[in-house]
């Protein structure tokens, strides 16, 4: 935005509410600073403020100060609650996905794209190359075996057979 307010693109900076322009009373003072420098009037609708006038920008520092304080309360209550939370051994997140990960890395390893593996195990493309990643990090380079192997003629068996 305040690149386009340096082209001169607009001349009213319209924006829900003031802490939606900044993340504290600091950069949210530069931001009304370089706007006010360069012409361009600040209105925040939720607060009704207009920085056309002295009396518009005073409020709007006070106002940018309880939102700075607004949100640093927020912050702390979720962190607060997370604490509990892990004091009292809840599980915290979503259920981890359950994926079929060998077949996922065979079936990786025979050639199928990261969208074909998605699609065949109904996940998303991001969820495959994580656990793919995964895998070939815990995993070392083995050759696996094919999807219809027969459990006797496993190299590991014939091995165990042949000694």
């Amino acid at each position: 935005m305040l690149a386009a307010a340096h082209r001169r693109e607009f001349d009213v900076a319209l924006v829900w509410a003031t802490d939606r322009l900044a993340r504290s009373v600091r950069h949210f003072l530069e931001v009304l600073d370089t706007l006010n420098h360069l012409g361009i009037e600040f209105v925040s609708f939720r607060e009704n403020l207009d920085t056309g006038g002295p009396l518009g920008r005073a409020v709007v520092v006070i106002v940018s100060a309880v939102a700075e304080l607004e949100r640093n309360l927020i912050i702390e209550r979720v962190r607060a609650g997370l604490r509990r939370a892990r004091l009292e051994v809840r599980t915290l997140g979503r259920k981890p996905i359950e994926i079929d990960r060998v077949g996922l890395l065979r079936d990786r390893a025979s050639g199928q794209s990261l969208a074909q593996l998605a699609k065949a195990y109904k996940i998303s493309r991001t969820s495959v190359a994580r656990a793919v990643k995964q895998l070939e990090a815990a995993v070392p380079k083995v050759a696996l075996p094919p999807a219809s192997a027969d459990p006797e003629n496993l190299p590991h068996k014939q091995a165990y057979r042949a000694s």
